[in-house]
């Protein structure tokens, strides 16, 4: 099992309007992308200065399955959007 995290940082401008919205989005993937097994999808609740705004924390099946979900359109989209809406991301990937 590979296990993909991310967790973004959004900028200011609607950030609340935009945290709901890239979430729905996300919620939506693994019904339209086959290899993704599952996600999860928070929004902090801490709003401590370490925390970044909302992380994602999805599972292939193995790196074949993170290599189809990545250029996928539906993926895609969220990721267009996400650029948008956001000022820093990181991501770990990690096999359990």
């Amino acid at each position: 099992m590979l296990i993909h995290i991310v967790m973004f940082q959004f900028k200011e401008e609607n950030k609340s309007e935009n945290l709901v919205r890239v979430k729905a989005m996300l919620e939506a993937l693994p019904q339209k992308i086959e290899t993704l097994k599952s996600m999860e999808v928070g929004i902090d609740i801490s709003k401590s200065e370490r925390s970044f705004d909302l992380v994602l924390v999805s599972t292939f099946e193995d790196q074949e399955g993170l290599d189809f979900y990545v250029p996928h359109s539906a993926h895609q989209e969220v990721v267009s959007v996400i650029k948008e809406v956001t000022s820093l991301s990181k991501v770990v990937d990690y096999i359990q």
